[in-house]
């Protein structure tokens, strides 16, 4: 058995030294708590970009979230999509299970967190996340959903009339064991699917669909990434309604170069060199 501290120590500050309500007076109930939370809220709201991406994002100098598709520019920061999907963009916590790392020391618990995020209109996203807090775990699994969003090719089943409803072709994901099969479906057929899959074809503005599966569909993991798999598979086709030609232009770092190249608040100093210190 350990040891109880002496009353009066310094384990727990200095209060009054008995276990845990040893906090001193007020503990965390003082001003500065509140303070603080008012100060974290402010800094959220406002976005400092880090990346060249996200300035040109801020300024305005990219119109739409294709233009950043069509280049295949890597996104960053969490902001851009807020900047062009905030309003319509939901998310749904698919599962929280609880894994363990064994160590010398013994166990260590942490929680797995896995969140889609999705308009229901062609944008979809799926983040994984892993903390020692359930809500740290949602938290970053929302935010890695929207960096990992990405555009979901929709088509039709016949005719083409009216909006489109479907996925285009025939698609296939794969993670694990899981592999998910989906088959466009006519107009009124609904999803026809699974719980988790059905989830993630509504985030992704899918209204019509059949769905094949086999493997271990109990992993709830793999189920829900094979789902997202396929869905990014729809644009790694190329069909006769795309064959037309191509006009090629700048990327846009490459187009707003000289507005990259002006310094920005909050840039890093330039390193010292000797005529910058006075001789005496």
């Amino acid at each position: 058995m350990s040891e109880q501290p002496a009353r009066g120590g310094f384990q727990r500050g200095f209060g009054r030294g008995d276990g845990d309500r040893g906090r001193g007076r007020g503990g965390d109930r003082g001003r500065g708590g509140r303070g603080r939370g008012r100060g974290r809220k402010d800094e959220e709201e406002k976005w400092v970009p880090a990346t060249k991406l996200g300035r040109l994002v801020q300024q305005g100098k990219i119109k739409s979230l294709e233009q950043i598709y069509l280049f295949s520019m890597p996104v960053k920061e969490y902001q851009i999509i807020d900047y062009f999907l905030g309003a319509t963009l939901k998310d749904e916590v698919m599962q929280i299970m609880s894994v363990q790392k064994q160590t010398r020391a013994g166990a260590i618990n942490r929680f797995k967190a896995f969140v889609i995020v999705g308009d229901h209109n062609g944008h979809c996203g799926l983040g994984v996340k892993c903390s020692k807090e359930v809500a740290t775990a949602i938290r970053g699994s929302i935010i890695l959903a929207k960096m990992a969003c990405i555009p979901v090719r929709r088509g039709y089943w016949g005719n083409k009339i009216g909006k489109v409803h479907t996925v285009p072709t025939k698609i296939t994901g794969k993670c694990g064991s899981v592999v998910v099969r989906l088959v466009p479906a006519p107009r009124g057929a609904g999803i026809v699917a699974a719980r988790v899959p059905k989830k993630v074809l509504q985030m992704a503005g899918i209204d019509d669909c059949y769905t094949a599966s086999r493997g271990h569909r109990r992993t709830l993991g793999n189920f829900v990434k094979a789902t997202f798999a396929a869905l990014r598979n729809t644009y790694g086709f190329l069909s006769p309604d795309l064959w037309r030609p191509t006009k090629y232009s700048m990327a846009p770092v490459q187009e707003f170069t000289d507005f990259l190249a002006k310094p920005t608040y909050g840039a890093p100093k330039p390193a010292p060199t000797a005529e910058d210190f006075p001789t005496y």
